[in-house]
């Protein structure tokens, strides 16, 4: 017998995605904001943070190999902007406004749960959830199929321009802050090389990022260093 919130968790979930959850402890930790946390096992805190860490990094997965297979001749450059227009903070946040999340969100008084990027940060926690219950191959045709394929306009992404290093660097000069990107550290070697940015503004590391490009690791970089600013702004 479920209780009345779990069957609610449930349907949500089969109309969605079309399945029903097989954990759907899982499902219902993904929705568990960090401001309602009530206790911990072995330390951990029981919220979807740990969840939200696994599905961002399996929703860039999915996109990258999406992307690659999908644009053969296209140059690592396009790749990485056109996955970044994808899983950027903003995109998810409409994602998850689109999906309905907002509404399954379990949240307490912490002004942070009230954030846009609350919705984001559930859809990345879904997305692991999704892969602990069901797997990786699953989770994939998941992503691109109920939501690539749905959700988004791919030629409509790829005639839109979205340079977070410009917009930040517009918003610095405004504000008269003072902006630095910096290389922190270059991982690994050769073609498997990744470059680990930071961005400093007034002297305070406000986001990192790492990517196989400069480029590519910088705006990633830019992007979270904005959102942060859009929310200290609010």
């Amino acid at each position: 017998m479920y209780f009345s919130s779990d069957k609610r968790l449930y349907r949500a979930i089969k109309n969605m995605f079309g399945y029903y959850p097989g954990n759907i402890h899982l499902y219902k930790l993904a929705f568990r904001h960090k401001s309602s946390t009530t206790k911990k096992i072995n330390g951990v805190r029981l919220n979807n943070e740990r969840l939200e860490y696994l599905g961002d990094a399996i929703l860039s997965a999915v996109i990258a190999d999406y992307l690659f297979k999908s644009f053969p001749y296209k140059n690592e450059g396009f790749l990485t902007e056109m996955r970044s227009k994808i899983v950027s903070r903003a995109s998810l946040n409409k994602l998850s406004q689109k999906l309905g999340l907002q509404h399954l969100i379990r949240a307490g008084a912490d002004p942070s749960s009230k954030a846009k990027s609350a919705g984001g940060d559930a859809f990345e926690a879904l997305v692991g959830a999704i892969y602990l219950d069901k797997g990786y191959d699953f989770t994939r045709k998941i992503i691109i199929k109920r939501i690539v394929n749905i959700h988004f306009d791919i030629e409509q992404l790829i005639a839109s321009e979205i340079s977070y290093k410009s917009k930040l660097n517009e918003w610095a000069q405004k504000e008269k802050r003072n902006i630095l990107f910096r290389v922190e550290e270059e991982i690994g070697e050769k073609h498997k090389k990744q470059y680990l940015i930071a961005v400093e503004i007034d002297d305070e590391i406000i986001s990192r990022a790492q990517d196989f490009s400069i480029k590519g690791a910088e705006n990633l970089a830019a992007e979270k260093a904005w959102n942060i600013m859009q929310e200290r702004k609010e």
